[in-house]
């Protein structure tokens, strides 16, 4: 059964409702739902336990079907992609569910925080850590991109380490925008100011190379704390990113090395047929290669990403402390478990 509406036809949609399976479970039944984790237009998201598998903690996305009226191709779009998509560097969904009022998102839970927030916090930071970064995101992206998937809205928000450990992976979460490159010619002009190609702006059809130029803003981000295209007014923003008119000023780029400058100019090339590829990227030499520096820039790039990048902190702070409480108490059960009955059966096994 499809997640809106009804089947127009059971024998030639079989395939589509495979792909939109729903769970015929109440949500309720499977997950005990706990503190939001946030809110946006259409939906809220909630920390959520499994009963049954209690150590597995998950990330619920509730979404109002009222709010979502006339978007529901874009849901529906969303979930086709999130099924199709298993990489280690990619947010998974678990399962979905649906009533009469809302679809749950099931989703892998990641606990590390957001990327530029992480950087603030360090102690160190070079250019092989940002290296790694782009590493991972070019490896998750490319895979996509093999998949037949376009994401469109890669920026800094959507990149989140998966725990708080300090070698924690970077996940690529937030595929409400992102497409099927087999659905059809892609023009609609999609994304975020400041990490858009050009050629979305100039509202010409596109494709993959896309996300290359998105994850070219994001490294030149990370290697100095601003973006390569500012301006207050988006007039003025957009024809800067159509022109491709970007530098790499001093001071905050005298340390950084030329095979890093090089590595951004191929990815963030308006041109797109010398734009690089995803495959290309992870062959350049400042990823592949040992050209990155091991200077220490934290300093001056937490810097420029507190100044450039603040925003308000209270909500980020409660939803983690919210998670930590809910981990502390799983914690605490497992260990009261494990004391108390020598003889129980594991409560991870299924």
């Amino acid at each position: 059964m499809p997640l809106f509406g009804k089947a127009k036809d059971q024998t030639t949609n079989k395939t589509e409702n495979d792909v939109r399976h729903v769970n015929n479970m109440k949500v309720e039944d499977k997950y005990e739902l706990k503190e939001i984790l946030g809110t946006g237009a259409f939906s809220q998201v909630y920390l959520a336990q499994n009963r049954e598998i209690l150590c597995e903690m998950v990330a619920i996305k509730c979404i109002d079907k009222k709010a979502l009226k006339g978007k529901e191709d874009s849901l529906d779009n969303e979930i086709k992609v999130l099924r199709k998509l298993k990489h280690s560097n990619i947010v998974r969904l678990v399962e979905t569910f649906e009533d009469r009022n809302k679809v749950y998102l099931v989703m892998e839970l990641v606990t590390g925080g957001e990327l530029f927030d992480r950087i603030v916090e360090k102690g160190s930071y070079t250019e092989k850590d940002a290296s790694y970064l782009i590493k991972q995101i070019l490896e998750a992206v490319d895979y996509m991109h093999s998949q037949g998937v376009v994401h469109r809205d890669l920026k800094p928000e959507n990149l989140l380490y998966y725990s708080a450990d300090e070698e924690s992976k970077i996940m690529i979460s937030d595929f409400g925008l992102s497409k099927m490159e087999d659905s059809g010619i892609m023009a609609t002009a999609c994304g975020t100011p400041g990490y858009v190609a050009p050629e979305v702006l100039a509202q010409k059809p596109y494709g993959k190379s896309v996300d290359v130029w998105s994850i070219g803003v994001i490294a030149y981000i990370l290697l100095c704390g601003y973006p390569p295209f500012y301006d207050e007014n988006d007039a003025n923003l957009f024809a800067q990113i159509l022109k491709g008119e970007f530098e790499f000023d001093s001071p905050y780029w005298d340390e950084i090395s030329d095979s890093a400058k090089d590595f951004i100019r191929h990815l963030i090339c308006v041109e797109v047929e010398k734009r690089y590829s995803c495959k290309e990227a992870l062959a350049h030499p400042w990823i592949s290669g040992n050209t990155a520096n091991e200077i220490n820039i934290h300093s001056s790039v937490s810097e420029q990403l507190k100044k450039n990048f603040a925003k308000t902190k209270w909500k980020q702070a409660y939803n983690a402390t919210a998670v930590i409480r809910q981990m502390r108490k799983l914690a605490m059960c497992n260990s009261n478990n494990s004391t108390s009955q020598d003889d129980s059966t594991n409560i991870c096994s299924k």
